[in-house]
């Protein structure tokens, strides 16, 4: 491309020079002849007026008393009726410029100069135009030069941008060059990068948080299977076979809650349900697992709480608190629900160390864990509250008290009446 621009903006160059400075060579050509033809004729006159002064004044009329009156390098033949002709000057050789003029006195005085003299100021005339037009046509290079650096490293610029976007660099240089049609392009490029890195930071957090919210629920139901398989008792086979089928209605749920999230952290599907549920649901799928661990798993609180959320959303949420718990607390870990002005409240808490004074709210952000984890599944659990227009609390690190604020609707009258209970 910098070849094509130097060559077209050189030829476009070179035309007008050659279309301007043929038709400046021939008027100058023509106009320099013209002056020589009439600077001879000018002289021949003037030579005629002096000689036509002396003959009037019965004075002397020579070649010694002419001869400072033509100039050098110009002949004058002066011809007087009667007398020989007067030569003054070096007679030139080759062809010449002359003219005659004719006195008063009938004398006639022919002037003459070689055209050598014209064709040297010709020369000189061609060599400045030349050197003119050398000097326009080396402006023109480096004006071309200029100008394909300015349109051909942008395009190269633009061409490794593209390049980096396939090769899967998705960041943008921001980078402008002054030209509009440059500018619109890198707009274009950059603003697809900013959705690339968008997208690709997307997918890998759905992975990420899929692989974390569903290594848990798998590990529970792996060991309700187990179970299954170590009981010859149909009652309790059962039992934990319908407990198995719920988690894998749960495990669904995770999955359309975790693709929905990803396309639109805000869509939510909000609705009234009752709490109580909930919480039975996560203490009786995470018991086995406590169990395992030599630990307990308790609820209490206030009883027959309806909030609005999403019932799946709020399951992940508790069942993210309850398994940061199992990895990092200690003791029982007790769930409590209470009522604080039109919000319901469950509080999540165990008798473990806590959390680290140098974390504080940090503790929500990906990738900040305190005990060597990947740090997502208290991230995940507050967007899962915030979408549903809750919100998920650290309300105190020692002992850690975790709690989840949600709307909640009116109570019921049997709500009303009941007291707290420890369940």
């Amino acid at each position: 491309m910098r070849r094509r621009l130097i060559q077209s903006t050189l030829a476009v160059v070179l035309v007008v020079i050659a279309v301007f400075g043929v038709s400046l060579v021939i008027v100058e050509t023509r106009t320099i002849s013209n002056s020589a033809q009439e600077r001879v004729d000018s002289e021949a006159l003037r030579l005629a007026s002096i000689v036509d002064s002396r003959l009037l004044g019965d004075e002397t009329v020579n070649a010694g008393i002419l001869a400072e009156q033509v100039a050098a390098g110009q002949y004058a033949v002066i011809g007087l009726p009667g007398h020989p002709p007067i030569e003054i000057g070096t007679k030139p050789s080759g062809d010449v410029i002359h003219s005659t003029a004719t006195g008063e006195q009938g004398e006639t005085v022919r002037m003459e100069e070689p055209r050598s003299s014209v064709t040297r100021e010709v020369g000189r005339t061609l060599l400045i135009i030349g050197l003119v037009a050398l000097l326009a046509v080396v402006a023109a290079v480096l004006l071309a030069i200029r100008q394909a650096n300015r349109l051909a490293s942008p395009l190269t610029d633009l061409a490794e941008t593209a390049e980096r976007l396939g090769s899967g660099d998705p960041r943008p240089r921001h980078k402008r060059y002054g030209v509009p049609e440059l500018d619109r392009v890198a707009d274009v490029l950059d603003g697809s990068a900013e959705r690339i890195a968008r997208m690709l930071t997307a997918e890998r957090r759905l992975a990420a948080d899929a692989s974390h919210q569903l290594r848990t629920p798998l590990t529970a139901l792996s060991m309700r299977l187990e179970e299954i398989t170590l009981t010859d008792d149909p009652d309790t086979v059962k039992e934990e076979a319908n407990v198995a089928l719920t988690q894998v209605e749960r495990l669904t749920d995770v999955v359309e809650r975790l693709l929905t999230n990803s396309r639109d952290p805000r869509t939510g599907s909000a609705v009234s349900f009752d709490l109580d549920e909930v919480i039975q649901q996560q203490i009786a799928e995470w018991r086995p697992a406590y169990r395992s661990a030599g630990r307990a798993i308790v609820s209490s609180g206030k009883r027959h709480l309806r909030a609005v959320g999403t019932p799946g959303a709020v399951a992940q949420v508790l069942a993210a608190l309850i398994e940061n718990s199992l990895m990092h607390g200690g003791g029982t870990v007790a769930l409590r629900t209470r009522v604080t002005g039109n919000q319901a409240v469950v509080e999540v808490t165990d008798e473990g160390p806590g959390v680290p004074a140098d974390l504080g709210a940090r503790i929500f952000e990906r990738t900040i864990s305190g005990r060597n984890s990947t740090g997502i599944g208290l991230a995940v659990a507050r967007d899962l509250a915030e979408a549903d227009g809750g919100r998920l609390e650290l309300l105190q690190a020692q002992p850690p008290v975790f709690g989840l604020f949600l709307s909640r609707t009116p109570p019921t009258k049997r709500a009303a009446e009941d007291e707290p209970t420890v369940r």
